[in-house]
């Protein structure tokens, strides 16, 4: 029966009083929430915090109370699902109000919101509205119940799905259904393996073991892996656990306990605990990282191999969040470092593209795209000279524990001045050691090389170095990375107030100068200056006056890196030298001899990368497309044997400088800007998507470096763009989910459309 005469029949019987079959929450509509719904809600950003990834979001509802807000004066109350509340009447007594609800002889507001997206459909494939705004910064109203008819009399097209493609008439049916049968919502349960479990229990046994000395690694290694998605090698690729701090021990529920942060005093006795991961798996928030019998006895000689000990294990407060070095300072540097570079691809992931999904108070003091290496524990003195670990680790101490808007530029100060000192030992400390080469850089796994691509608030880390050579690289020792951890993720609080942020954003522009200088130790002395004039060019010189510390121009590197280009030698080097750590090979934007495409490919597919590549790493000045695409473009190329491949198109915004924490587009340098294309989906936040067949790449191509304006472009995206109007806009979008799960499976997630713009 057709799906039009299912839903007219469905809602017969209901207006006559027969009792349709119980429609299931579990398998019938959390699968079309998943499908229409969760691209936009989830995590902190979703419009009015309605998270419809489980049945505990949808229960508990939305609330008119913004997360991200940048003007707020005082830190707000924590609103973290399944830890802040439990159950429903608990998030009502916290201002979220029901969705599933029907009052007042009114249908339920979802069911309004529905309705009023499915009274106003989309043409199909047309751009939206001008008027109708979709950007991530728009005032959402969030209606409450009784304001719901004002709101559909001003926004005619504010109906959910919001300006997409809406729900087939099977699922408009169902839902219908489920919520005129009152919305139950059943919660689906994880349901861990017996394999799963064995390696859950031995993990817990070792994480709860008595002793000092197992006491405070175990928090160390709490406070490093409590965000992670982790799952079991061997295990149910699609089990994942989270580490927590619990009430009860093992063998009994879990009773999280909520603290702000995750080294704040937990105020009683806990236990650390694995707690099964509920809901839907969205890729922003989906960082992974590898537990099993292998990485337990990895972690065990690393922490217990040599004979150290602790007297007590410290206390709780602002000084022993501010200071993780003085806190574990027991703890071996060796252990600590070395733990981090064996899953470096998780920590820096976990504050490059992080879970709190818009993160501009970070993103924006980095470069769009950049390689990040590592200085190898046997070269990082703070690791092997203890005088001088001694006298760094005061000045370690990272700013936000304390968030007086008014003492805000005196914190601030503070911080820089501590970190300034550090810089100032660090550099003549090392001024006298041994010269730095190639032996520096740690290359101990494929987590060794990685580069990050940064799309305005969002960021992506891959392992590998991808893209044209950058314009700088990231050199970080272990003091860079466990700050810049701390610093961002143990220590941030997204519901913190303007001081705490700005102070986190500052202090993240002293590390990535710090990692940008440390690298600088690697060139030529005498090149170093002109490279810093580069990277701060216009105002960034005057914040180099200002807030940064002297640079080490006179003590040379032990590099050979001949010609006129030392960082463009060093990298040819690099990429030479550690072919083999390199994860992700890429001859599609450094084409060297001609062969512009991967190997191992069939014809067809390398006829398409070779002439994709001629997109890709050109100067938006002698390609102007560029002016016009967004940041995160995907391109779906289909072929003849009904396979196809996903590609990634970036733009990377060239800026004078990224030292200043606004006026960020006074900065842009538009006709540097350059195009990264490879073959995977490397944005939780695609910006648009083109659907073109194999034959059509070259007449693709060809117009795309004819474009030059957005007339141009706009035939383009009418000819092969897939806009939310569309009407497989669905199959399409979540075609890049499975092309994630069909190549990469543990990092499979739904991805977040709040980004896919009106092109």
């Amino acid at each position: 029966m057709p799906t039009r005469l299912l839903l007219a029949f469905a809602l017969l019987l209901a207006s006559l009083g027969v009792r349709a079959a119980a429609i299931s929450y579990v398998d019938e509509v959390q699968p079309i929430l998943t499908q229409k719904c969760v691209a936009c809600h989830t995590c902190y950003d979703a419009p009015c915090q309605l998270n419809l990834g489980s049945g505990e979001g949808a229960l508990r509802g939305a609330s008119k109370q913004l997360v991200y807000d940048g003007t707020r004066t005082e830190a707000q109350a924590t609103t973290r699902l399944y830890y802040d509340a439990h159950g429903e009447a608990a998030w009502r007594r916290r201002d979220f109000h029901s969705v599933l609800d029907a009052q007042g002889g009114q249908a339920a507001l979802i069911a309004r919101m529905l309705e009023l997206g499915r009274s106003n459909p989309l043409p199909a494939n047309a751009k939206l509205p001008e008027d109708l705004d979709i950007a991530i910064t728009r005032s959402n109203t969030c209606p409450l119940p009784g304001e719901f008819a004002e709101y559909a009399s001003k926004n005619p097209h504010g109906g959910m799905p919001f300006a997409v493609t809406g729900l087939t008439d099977g699922e408009y049916a169902t839902l219908t259904q489920w919520l005129q049968q009152g919305a139950p919502v059943q919660e689906q349960a994880l349901t861990p393996t017996a394999a799963e479990l064995s390696q859950v229990e031995a993990w817990e046994r070792f994480l709860n073991a008595p002793g000092a000395r197992e006491n405070l690694v175990s928090r160390w290694i709490y406070e490093h892996l409590f965000l992670a998605h982790l799952y079991i090698e061997g295990g149910d690729q699609r089990h994942f656990f989270q580490m927590v701090r619990s009430r009860t021990p093992s063998g009994q529920p879990i009773d999280p306990i909520a603290t702000r942060r995750p080294n704040d005093d937990p105020g009683t006795t806990f236990y650390y605990r694995l707690w099964p991961i509920q809901g839907v798996i969205v890729h922003k928030t989906h960082i992974t990282y590898p537990i099993g019998s292998k990485q337990l006895e990895r972690v065990r000689q690393l922490f217990f191999a040599s004979d150290w000990t602790v007297d007590a294990v410290p206390g709780y407060g602002a000084q022993r969040r501010a200071n993780p070095f003085e806190t574990f300072a027991a703890i071996p540097a060796q252990a600590r470092y070395q733990f981090m570079l064996d899953n470096a691809e998780y920590f820096v992931r976990t504050f490059i593209r992080g879970p709190v999904c818009r993160g501009q108070i970070a993103t924006d003091v980095i470069r769009d795209n950049f390689w990040a290496l590592f200085q190898d524990p046997a070269h990082d003195l703070y690791i092997t000279n203890a005088e001088y670990r001694e006298q760094a680790t005061p000045l370690l101490a990272m700013p936000g524990q304390f968030d007086d808007i008014g003492d805000l530029l005196g914190l601030w100060r503070n911080y820089r001045d501590k970190r300034n000192e550090y810089e100032d030992l660090r550099r003549d400390t090392y001024a006298a050691a041994p010269l730095p080469g190639w032996s520096t850089i740690w290359t101990g796994n494929d987590n060794a090389l990685l580069s990050i691509f940064r799309q305005h608030d969002s960021a992506s880390v891959r392992k590998g170095l991808l893209g044209e050579i950058p314009q700088t690289i990231w050199l970080l020792d272990y003091p860079l990375l466990e700050r810049t951890y701390y610093q961002l993720v143990v220590n941030f609080d997204v519901f913190g107030n303007v001081s705490h942020q700005a102070q986190t954003r500052l202090y993240f522009d002293l590390i990535r100068n710090g990692a940008e200088v440390n690298f600088l130790r690697l060139l030529p002395a005498e090149s170093r200056q002109a490279y810093l004039d580069d990277w701060y060019q216009d105002s960034g010189k005057l914040k180099m006056w200002l807030d940064y510390t002297h640079v080490d121009h006179r003590t040379p590197s032990a590099l050979y890196l001949p010609g006129p280009d030392a960082k463009r030698s060093f990298a040819g080097q690099l990429l030479s030298r550690y072919a083999s750590l390199d994860a992700r090979p890429d001859p599609i934007n450094r084409c060297s001899n001609g062969r512009c495409y991967r190997e191992g490919l069939k014809a067809e597919q390398r006829d398409v990368e070779q002439r994709l590549s001629r997109l890709a790493s050109r100067p938006a000045a002698g390609l102007k497309v560029i002016e016009q695409m967004p940041e995160a473009t995907m391109v779906r190329v289909e072929f003849a044997d009904g396979s196809r491949e996903v590609y990634s198109l970036l733009r990377n915004r060239a800026h004078s400088n990224v030292a200043f924490m606004l006026g960020e587009e006074l900065r842009y340098q538009p006709g540097l800007d350059t195009l990264t294309l490879y073959p995977e989906v490397l944005s939780s936040y695609p910006n648009f998507l083109f659907n073109l067949k194999a034959s059509e790449v070259e007449d693709f191509v060809g117009q795309m470096q004819q474009v030059s304006d957005a007339k141009g472009f706009e035939a383009i995206t009418q000819h092969w763009g897939i806009r939310r109007s569309h009407p497989q806009f669905w199959f399409y979008f979540h075609d890049l989910d499975a092309r994630i799960r069909e190549t990469q499976p543990i990092e499979a997630g739904v991805l977040d459309m709040n980004r896919y713009e009106n092109l």
